[in-house]
């Protein structure tokens, strides 16, 4: 595939700017740098560890080759890991200038499953649950399952954690969509891997993750992006309207209001993933703390009370946060203190 950029003018470019550079400055550099060894990045990289060879910075040159040595081995070992990983013949593209995957497979050991919800949210999710698990008998009367689904709700409520839950509970494979890939400076690039990514899943049963929605989702009306922003949303409109792959797509989002409305209608099931109430509060917070025994004298409806608003994900850091304190003084119990203490440190978190 030709280069957008000449060999020989990443070379004069990086050779300019290693004239001005401090030897720092080049070896954090070089640490940014990974790829194939046939990419023109490494390429460009060796003739500089060469160049600097030939003009007696030997000990900078070793340094830098070290450097791209170890970037290129973990760049391969990522790469073979994902090829075990995924089903024969499915590749997850990677953006053509840096090389970087479009979307990061999770493995089901590190999702994140055990979720305490409303009766009337985790109702939901169990239906998009059944839903998939009984799609071939729903297919025998012509109906389908819920498949696109987004989440929407306050930051640090377990929007991205769902998406963990439901892939968890269904026993499909984790992609999360990496938007730093997809995006690019370059007209109509960024529009075209995300083309790319959908075309690589669509006979790939997973569930696909595409967390922080609004980035790429953002209303046509709002601000002043136009131009490629605009031409993602209509490329999104379309990858939505035809999405027919054999697994789960799933959208979060903190901000329902600037999410186009043309968007919204192209999704099977919306989802309000709210701040707990007080009951999942003290569940949260005695789920936390199972680990410790916590005196007898914690009034957990008081604390719920208190930590009314605070999103779940504050709420699990309160806990944690008593229990370190209490770890550290070498207490066997967790008081009503070491709550207070950890309560009063995180309250302005929720300002």
């Amino acid at each position: 595939m030709a280069s957008f950029i000449s060999y020989r003018s990443i070379s004069e470019f990086f050779g300019f700017i290693f004239i001005v550079m401090n030897q720092d400055l080049i070896i954090r550099l070089f640490r940014s740098i990974e790829g194939d060894m046939d990419d023109d990045l490494i390429k460009v990289a060796k003739k500089i560890i060469e160049s600097e060879k030939t003009i007696g910075h030997k000990k900078l040159a070793g340094k830098l080759k070290g450097i791209l040595d170890e970037n290129i081995a973990g760049h391969m070992s990522f790469k073979k890991e994902l090829k075990t990983l995924l089903p024969e013949g499915t590749i997850i593209p990677t953006d053509r200038r840096h090389n970087i995957p479009l979307a990061t497979l999770i493995n089901t050991e590190h999702l994140r499953h055990e979720m305490i919800l409303p009766k009337s949210v985790e109702a939901n999710f169990q239906r998009i649950e059944k839903e998939y698990v009984a799609r071939e008998r729903l297919a025998h009367f012509g109906l389908k399952p819920r498949k696109k689904i987004l989440f929407y709700g306050a930051p640090g409520c377990g929007k991205s954690m769902g998406a963990e839950r439901i892939a968890w509970n269904i026993g499909l494979p984790f992609l999360k969509v990496r938007f730093e890939a997809i995006m690019s400076s370059y007209l109509g690039e960024s529009a075209n891997n995300l083309k790319r990514l959908f075309e690589s899943i669509k006979n790939y049963p997973c569930v696909l993750l595409l967390d922080e929605f609004d980035f790429l989702a953002k209303a046509r009306s709002v601000g002043q992006d136009v131009g490629e922003m605009h031409r993602m949303v209509n490329i999104l409109l379309n990858l939505l309207e035809d999405y027919d792959a054999p697994g789960l797509l799933i959208a979060t989002t903190n901000l329902e209001g600037t999410i186009d409305k043309a968007l919204f209608r192209r999704f099977d099931d919306i989802i309000e993933i709210p701040k707990p109430g007080k009951e999942e509060i003290v569940k949260l917070l005695r789920g936390t703390l199972s680990s410790i025994d916590t005196s007898n004298d914690i009034e957990w409806d008081r604390f719920a009370e208190t930590m009314d608003g605070f999103s779940a994900a504050l709420v699990v850091k309160v806990a944690n946060d008593a229990a370190k304190t209490a770890v550290i003084q070498s207490s066997k119990v967790i008081s009503k203190g070491h709550i207070e203490k950890a309560l009063n440190e995180n309250f302005n978190y929720n300002k």
